[in-house]
């Protein structure tokens, strides 16, 4: 049975998720993954959801305010072996209605070029590229992206 939870950044089974999501963008960020790291912290986040299948967690997204009426998508990570389920994308979706529900008029979100699933992925979902905004508007790396909700 497939499942979705909301929760926060308390959550241990989100904690351990993202510890995997580091590791994986340690080796794509290279050089740059130490600015990047320092934006991606998890304490304090208020809206985060853990993707389970069969009891498992397995994926996991969180957003949080950027500024009023807008929300920064964050953390989206789902399990090398459980990849190319649609997982991400209930997520996405998942956190776009609960963003909604809030209040929140758009989302937006940085990847990385060395992410051209990720990429991939957003654009299918009807996110369109947008300048990179700070702290990312210098970063060659980056993509960023935004979705009116």
């Amino acid at each position: 049975m497939n499942a979705l939870k909301r929760t926060n950044s308390d959550d241990i089974d989100f904690i351990n998720l993202v510890v995997l999501l580091d590791q994986d963008l340690a080796i794509r960020d290279g050089e740059d993954h130490a600015f990047y790291n320092q934006y991606n912290k998890i304490d304090k986040i208020k809206h985060t959801i853990v993707y389970y299948e069969n009891g498992i967690p397995v994926g996991c997204g969180a957003f949080r305010e950027k500024e009023p009426g807008k929300t920064e998508i964050k953390r989206m990570y789902v399990h090398p072996d459980h990849r190319k389920k649609g997982i991400a994308s209930a997520v996405l979706a998942a956190l776009e209605i609960w963003a909604k529900e809030i209040g929140y008029a758009y989302t937006i979100l940085e990847t990385g070029k060395n992410q051209p699933e990720a990429i991939n992925l957003y654009q299918k979902l009807n996110y369109t590229i947008i300048p990179n905004y700070p702290p990312y508007e210098k970063m060659d790396n980056s993509v960023c992206m935004k979705k009116t909700l």
